[in-house]
């Protein structure tokens, strides 16, 4: 039985709960993250849940979303979790993170506070997908996804929304090897006016924000 770690608004730990009791409807407050590989020419690679799963079956996601488990970081749990999703490894860098509330129909729920990370995927030929956690998996350009979020807001997983949407919020002090592909996507104001709007149609009483550290 897995058990997710309990936090307060301020990402301190609070106690354990079982992983479904954290996302029936009443869901509560809980520790995860969200992962973002790009490639080389800055295209972000987008996966599909797997359609077994409770919440968002066949939905598209960021590339890796998860929780930490006690004694892991942010970083040291999203590098665990990546070649358990993907096969691959990759080294990540921490950029922020956020707390949400959203409910999916009338069956559960997401209440995170979510660590947001990022890296470059320079081999992408060993990705594997893991049976009942990703059914297909994509490549796509800031262009191709700022069309698809406006045209087609209920096809994406909205904590993936979110986190993209707060990349304009990136500090500076990350690797350098991330920084073209950070600063391509923070500062395209297209993109961020439709993410914008595509949080309308899954936050209708806007229950998201920034966590300032």
């Amino acid at each position: 039985m897995e058990y997710l770690i309990l936090v307060d608004s301020n990402d301190k730990q609070i106690g354990t709960e079982e992983k479904v009791k954290c996302h029936l409807p009443n869901g509560k407050l809980h520790r995860a993250f969200t992962i973002f590989l790009f490639n080389r020419e800055g295209k972000l690679l987008l996966t599909q849940r797997s359609m077994s799963k409770m919440l968002w079956p066949g939905d598209w996601d960021g590339t890796v979303a998860s929780h930490p488990r006690q004694s892991e970081n942010y970083i040291s749990s999203a590098e665990r979790r990546l070649p358990e999703e993907l096969g691959v490894t990759c080294k990540l860098d921490y950029l922020y993170k956020f707390e949400y509330h959203v409910p999916y129909k009338d069956i559960g729920s997401e209440n995170e506070v979510c660590g947001t990370l990022i890296g470059i995927l320079d081999d992408p030929t060993g990705i594997k997908l893991v049976k009942d956690e990703i059914s297909d998996i994509r490549w796509v350009s800031l262009e191709q996804v700022s069309a698809e979020i406006i045209n087609s807001p209920q096809i994406f997983c909205p904590w993936m929304l979110v986190a993209l949407y707060f990349l304009s919020e990136s500090s500076q002090n990350i690797n350098d090897r991330h920084k073209e592909i950070i600063n391509k996507w923070k500062n395209n104001e297209q993109l961020r006016n439709n993410l914008e709007k595509s949080l309308e149609y899954h936050f209708p009483d806007h229950k998201w924000e920034l966590k300032k550290e």
